[in-house]
């Protein structure tokens, strides 16, 4: 089965252009399953049945306790698996085909209020070239909702700036290899400019390469940073913002999706900043605007909670 799940990987990396943690997750959901099917005493991928799969999948519930989220990833793994082995012909009949998983709880989006924002962009020592980074890039997270994998695939050449001090990132490597133009205010703008003009050359002069130049943003040793160390400057400058919840690169792509919606912006507006392929997906932030709508409304009007 492990050279289905390499082929299957593959074509995910090659036509699919999905990202590194894409394949990696898919990879590791297919490999445990590979292992559980061995342990059962079936190794061949075309031999699996539907019974088997399910088995599998109550094994991680019921046996390991996995949160229904996993367990939902994981078949949604199998499923994907195992079409392609049919369309392909590894496979007569796709045996998750039918499968029914825990449904997911509906979660709705960690996000920081516009005061908690303020506080987190001034967080950063803009003494020093890294904390010039640090601020670009909370910027950037906030101004143009980019996820962490696309901040960091960002090269120099990707921004563009206008007249009025307004500027635009050309996102190459969004979710499912889809390229898509992200905005960016004056707030952002002004930190980029300012890590270019102080930041972006010291850090640049302690690498090698113009290749690792040529990336907008850099680590401390010269090279294109990686969306672990963005997660590591969150953890850096959290405390600052005192929340209830951890704050990650996502909560500032929440945050940013939230406050446009509560400012007026249309739905579909939103997904597109986002690159979000269906708009179900992007829904989720009005369930979190029409919350905060009730709140002003039970908080502003006077027979809103007095039964009389």
């Amino acid at each position: 089965m492990d050279s289905d799940i390499e082929a299957f990987t593959a074509h995910l990396r090659g036509v699919r252009g999905a990202s590194v943690h894409t394949v990696k997750a898919y990879a590791e959901d297919l490999l445990q399953f590979a292992r559980f099917a061995e342990q059962q005493g079936v190794g061949d991928a075309g031999a699996v049945d539907t019974p088997l799969v399910r088995a599998f999948l109550t094994d991680l519930s019921a046996g390991r306790g996995l949160a229904r989220t996993s367990v939902a990833r994981k078949a949604s793994s199998l499923r994907a698996f195992f079409r392609f082995l049919v369309r392909r012909g590894l496979a007569a009949s796709d045996p998750a085909r039918n499968l029914s998983t825990p449904r997911k709880r509906e979660s709705l989006p960690h996000f920081l209020a516009e005061e908690e924002v303020n506080l987190l962009l001034q967080a950063p020592d803009t003494a020093k070239p890294e904390g010039l980074r640090d601020r670009a890039i909370l910027e950037v997270l906030y101004a143009s909702g980019m996820r962490a994998g696309e901040l960091v695939s960002l090269d120099k050449t990707d921004i563009s700036c206008d007249a009025n001090g307004e500027g635009t990132a050309r996102v190459r490597r969004g979710k499912g290899g889809k390229e898509r133009v992200a905005l960016l205010g004056r707030s952002a703008v002004t930190a980029l400019q300012e890590y270019l003009e102080g930041g972006h050359g010291l850090l640049a002069a302690r690498g090698r390469g113009a290749a690792a130049a040529a990336a907008l943003f850099l680590n401390k040793s010269g090279g294109r940073l990686s969306d672990r160390s963005v997660r590591r400057l969150f953890d850096k400058y959290c405390d600052v913002v005192a929340a209830s919840h951890k704050i990650t690169p996502h909560t500032l792509r929440h945050s940013f999706a939230t406050h446009l919606l509560d400012r007026g912006a249309d739905l579909r507006v939103v997904q597109e900043l986002l690159g979000h392929a269906d708009l179900s997906t992007t829904q989720i932030y009005t369930h979190v605007t029409t919350g905060r709508m009730r709140e002003t409304y039970e908080r502003a009007h006077p027979r809103a909670r007095d039964g009389g």
